[in-house]
């Protein structure tokens, strides 16, 4: 019976989305909520008077030596190995429970905020949805500047998975921003005046995004890109630090071999792998969408790279390929790009199991030798060692319930995949975990101090099944997967099917390979985790609290109210003696925008913000924004019952992943069954582009006249459906 429960939960569970913006959060600067002049676009009095740049004397040595200024955070994962810990311990396990809020600043685009930090001499770098970069007061929150990329908003749809930004890097004077739209921007630490900016796409008919942070080695700016849903061919580039000159750039697909270049012993290993035509034809995916790691003793860049284009194996035509290099861990020479060696987590991937999750890299005794690793625990729901100089797996196992693969054979490195209940290419199966993972984006962080690993693992069944027509469609922000993702007719199924879902605070023995302690937690989606020397693990949940627990035992010390989900990773800072824990705020994702509201897991709504906190700090928040909406005039359901399945059909093919499955929104794009007369007048003009500016992506020329129409009777159904559920609730009440 739990099993039938998590075949409802694709719906939780299987697919990634994101594009459309809320009218209202689409303006410009919010009014911002600490600091005199907060909210100002300039320099303020007190920026202006700073005598330095900040940024000015970071460089790759002491990036490498992170670690000795702890009183600073100098990129996104704390330092190259990305362990995501600090030797601060000013605030610990003893205390923490005095920690008070110190300042908390409200950002522009209440969407999902996901970037890490960055504090360097008491001003912090961070970014928000649609790539709008600040630039703060890391002691008053203060805003000294704030540079806006102008993202263009009818590329909302050009990502699967909201439009959302990851950090910043920060080198030589300079802070380096990744924008949605693909550009790589260079501006000057102090002041944020623009120095270069270039586009990354190599190719304008593809499909292409910028989520991750870029991350800042030898005078180079090394950034990658999404867009595995629709029609990438995945890249790695590496951009002259001064000038945005490009100086070498690795693709993790092959393409035409004529253009192999410096790479051809790589892609020709990789072209092996692939039909003949499908890679050069569809993209291939692989895209490397979040973070690096880097060794700067062996001179080599970790990265993951994600999945194939399309999902469907069968769709890239060779069934049994192994399609390198999609779903696999690579390292490259990171003064040239060339290639070292690679690990293939998931050949032919045919389940969505991105590698693409934090690259820890630790210094471990295993077997009673001291071994160089990169730890890696992606969506598949196995826990790697590799020995990162070589790439030789130690070990892997499995750290949350999977059943696709019995294990990983050691001697082979493959895992051996149980057809059974994996191959769902001819009927459905349900599998776990399903495409949003054991572990997806959010970072896990590593304790020096307890050897533990500290994961945010969640368990999510998905139910996949073959596509009448599993074929690949190459216009720009269409979603290519060859595979359906049938949805209970019965609502409360899928809703008792979301509140299934579960997942826990992991605290993971990377040497024994074991559970060292875990805390159960509601549902998914929660935030990334960060370590200090104070024997503690922060956290931030989806149900809109940010807390803190004892690394060595789990124990909860600590919590604070955040007003909305937070899923971000925190980091830690120093500034005249004073200790500060921030993070970001911000309920926003693929899990949100897909499931919506459904089960009301969350019990949050988008509110963005950096949080900041010492000990004895006094701020307060503002109350959240919980008010519920009220049902505008509905319109008359006038389509016939054949017109209403076939805009259930459309909706569920191509708008579920924004505006949520059943039309039940979940508060980052508008929930549609809320729409008013005047939207439903403009609703075909809506579909066609009329609100391109303001996040809803142009679809002019992909639906029919006949479909536009079957989709806004299916949207007014499910109002009425609405309409109905609360007068039922309301007429309960009035008895008790």
């Amino acid at each position: 019976m739990k099993k039938l429960k998590f075949a409802a939960t694709l719906i939780a569970i299987g697919l990634l989305s994101a594009c459309g913006q809320k009218d209202e959060t689409s303006a410009a600067a919010a009014p911002a909520e600490s600091g005199p002049a907060a909210g100002a676009e300039t320099a303020s009095p007190a920026a202006e008077s700073a005598a330095a740049n900040p940024a000015a004397g970071i460089d790759t040595q002491r990036i490498a030596n992170a670690r000795s200024e702890p009183a600073n955070w100098l990129t996104v994962g704390g330092g190259y190995a990305d362990q995501r810990y600090s030797p601060l311990k000013k605030i610990n396990a003893d205390n923490v429970k005095d920690l008070g809020l110190a300042w908390h600043y409200k950002i522009d685009v209440d969407r999902g905020a996901e970037a890490t930090p960055v504090v360097i001499d008491g001003t912090m770098y961070t970014t928000g949805a649609y790539s709008i970069l600040y630039a703060l007061n890391a002691v008053t929150g203060e805003l000294l500047w704030k540079h806006d990329p102008e993202v263009p908003r009818n590329k909302a749809g050009y990502a699967c998975c909201d439009v959302v930004n990851r950090g910043v890097a920060v080198y030589k004077g300079k802070v380096y921003l990744g924008t949605f739209d693909g550009r790589l921007v260079a501006l000057d630490a102090a002041d944020g005046s623009k120095v270069w900016e270039i586009n990354t796409v190599d190719n304008p008919k593809r499909t292409y995004s910028i989520t991750g942070a870029p991350i800042a080695i030898n005078d180079m700016i090394i950034i990658g890109n999404g867009g595995a849903e629709f029609n990438a061919r995945g890249y790695v580039s590496a951009f002259d630090a001064a000038n945005g000159e490009l100086k070498w750039r690795f693709y993790t697909v092959p393409g035409e071999p004529e253009n192999d270049g410096a790479h051809k012993e790589a892609m020709d290993a990789a072209r092996k792998t692939w039909d003949s035509t499908s890679y050069l034809t569809q993209g291939g995916g692989g895209t490397v969408w979040n973070s690096f790691s880097y060794d700067p003793e062996l001179d080599l860049l970790y990265f993951g790279t994600g999945n194939g284009v399309s999902w469907n194996k069968l769709v890239r035509q060779e069934p049994d390929a192994d399609n390198l290099y999609i779903s696999s861990v690579l390292a490259l020479k990171a003064s040239t790009g060339e290639y070292a060696w690679h690990y293939q987590e998931v050949p032919g991937d045919n389940w969505d199991y991105d590698a693409a999750a934090t690259m820890t890299l630790a210094d471990l005794e295993i077997g009673g030798k001291q071994r160089k690793v990169l730890m890696h625990a992606p969506k598949n729901g196995f826990f790697y060692v590799l020995d990162r100089a070589t790439g030789e797996l130690l070990s892997a196992e499995k750290f949350m319930p999977v059943d696709w693969a019995t294990h990983v054979d050691l001697e082979t490195g493959r895992p051996v995949v149980d057809e059974k209940i994996a191959d769902w290419t001819k009927e459905p199966k349900l599998i776990n975990p399903g495409p949003f993972g054991s572990h997806n984006w959010q970072p896990m962080s590593f304790s020096p101090d307890t050897g533990l690993v500290y994961i945010p693992a969640q368990e999510a069944a998905g139910y996949y099944a073959p596509h009448a027509e599993p074929t690949f469609n190459d216009r720009a922000g269409l979603w290519n997967l060859g595979a359906n993702f049938p949805l209970p007719e019965d609502p409360k199924v899928l809703r008792d099917a979301v509140k299934g879902v579960t997942s826990k605070l992991l605290a993971w023995d990377p040497v024994a390979q074991k559970e060292a302690w875990s805390v159960h937690r509601e549902s998914i989606w929660h935030g990334g985790t960060f370590t200090t020397a104070g024997n503690l693990v922060f956290q931030g949940s989806s149900q809109g609290q940010f807390e803190a627990y004892s690394a060595d035992k789990g124990e909860k010390l600590w919590s604070a109210p955040a007003n909305t989900g937070v899923i971000a990773g925190a980091s830690s800072y120093e500034v005249d003696g004073e200790q500060y824990v921030a993070i970001m705020a911000g309920w926003g994702g693929a899990f949100p925008l897909f499931t919506g509201n459904i089960a009301n897991f969350a019990k949050v709504k988008p509110e963005a913000r950096v949080l900041v906190f010492k000990l004895g700090g006094k701020a307060k928040l503002p109350e959240p924004k919980n008010e519920p909406n009220p049902l505008p005039e509905l319109q008359k359901v006038e389509g016939t019952e054949a017109q209403i399945a076939l805009g259930k059909q459309v909706y569920s093919d191509n708008c579920e992943f924004c505006h949520g499955i059943n039309v039940v929104g979940g508060g980052l794009v508008p929930d549609l069954r809320y729409a008013k007369p005047q939207t439903h007048k403009e609703f075909a003009a809506i579909v066609a582009g009329a609100r391109s500016d303001k996040g809803m992506p142009a679809y002019a020329g992909v639906f029919t006249a006949e479909e536009v129409e079957a989709i806004r009777q299916y949207v007014i159904q499910r109002s009425h459906d609405l309409k109905a559920e609360l007068d039922k609730k309301e007429v309960a009440s009035s008895k008790n």
